[in-house]
């Protein structure tokens, strides 16, 4: 039982690498990560803190037992957890078509595509983003703890912070029509 969370990462991660690959196989330039700011590669140890925390709670690693004690147990809670964990991965499942060849992980300068502003995007300016805010904060509900609680936490901050870079970027790329985007859509819902 205490699997499906962990299954439903390793979806989110393919999902995003089988549509950077087929992208990358058409030419297109897909990692602009650390492009526009060096800063962006303090991510990775985040990332790899993440999926070491992730893998504990299934393998017993070592880890510090105070950040892996549970908050709370529910089995109802967990199953909730883990309904919400899929239904982000349907929304960026649905957001990755609507991206069509416009999919980039980081800010890339150098492209020249249309914005978008339908499927998920008439809902939200950053599906992608609500789809990991959705998807850590199910991972929390799942596995309630310091470690989890920190990484949603950190996450979140850290998402609104590229959410903000991104949006500078594209008002100075796309000026009046982004703006007339903004103005109908809102930044997260």
């Amino acid at each position: 039982m205490k699997y499906i969370p962990l299954i439903e990462l390793a979806i989110l991660t393919m999902m995003i690498s089988v549509k950077a690959n087929i992208l990358r196989r058409k030419g297109k330039k897909v990692i602009a990560f650390g492009d526009t700011h060096p800063s962006d590669f303090l991510l990775l140890p985040f990332a790899l803190c993440f999926l070491y925390a992730m893998l504990t709670a299934f393998f017993d690693l070592p880890f510090p037992v105070v950040l892996q004690k549970a908050f709370w147990h529910s089995n109802l809670l967990y199953w909730l957890a883990s309904l919400v964990c899929a239904a982000s991965l349907i929304w960026l499942g649905i957001t990755l078509k609507t991206f069509g060849q416009s999919f980039r992980v980081g800010i890339d300068e150098q492209t020249k595509d249309q914005l978008i502003t339908t499927g998920t995007f008439a809902f939200s300016r950053n599906p992608v983003f609500v789809s990991f805010i959705v998807f850590f904060l199910g991972l929390f509900l799942a596995y309630p703890n310091l470690i989890t609680l920190a990484l949603t936490v950190f996450s979140a901050i850290m998402i609104h912070r590229q959410i903000l870079r991104e949006e500078t970027f594209l008002k100075s790329h796309y000026g009046k029509e982004y703006d007339d985007y903004c103005s109908r859509v809102r930044r997260y819902m």
